[in-house]
C-alpha cells in the first residue's frame, strides 16, 4: 500500500480533473480509517501538490450544499514527474 499522499497523485494521472471530494469517494475503501483521511489534510496535500509544480487548478464550482470545490489536473509534465517518481 502506498502511502497516502502518493495514491492522491498518482489518482491524478489516471483522471482528467479530481476535486477533494472525488478522491476522498474513490480512496475511502483502502484509506479511509487514516488519521490524515480528511478533507483539511487532502487539500492540503493537493495545495503543495500545486504549489511543487504537480498539479493545476483547472476549474471550481459549489457542491449541492454550497461548500466550494476546486478542481486540479496533472499537466504533462507533472504527471510525467508523479509516474517517475510513484511506480504503480
Amino acid at each position: 500500500m502506498k502511502p497516502l499522499n502518493y495514491a492522491i497523485l498518482k489518482h491524478f494521472t489516471k483522471v482528467e480533473e479530481a476535486c477533494v471530494q472525488d478522491i476522498m469517494e474513490v480512496l475511502r475503501a483502502e484509506y479511509g480509517s487514516f488519521r490524515a483521511f480528511k478533507k483539511d489534510s487532502i487539500l492540503n496535500a493537493l495545495m503543495t501538490a500545486e504549489a511543487n509544480g504537480l498539479l493545476e487548478e483547472s476549474r471550481f464550482d459549489l457542491d449541492e450544499n454550497n461548500e466550494l470545490r476546486v478542481y486540479f489536473h496533472a499537466h504533462e509534465e507533472g504527471a510525467a514527474t508523479i509516474n517517475t517518481y510513484i511506480a504503480d
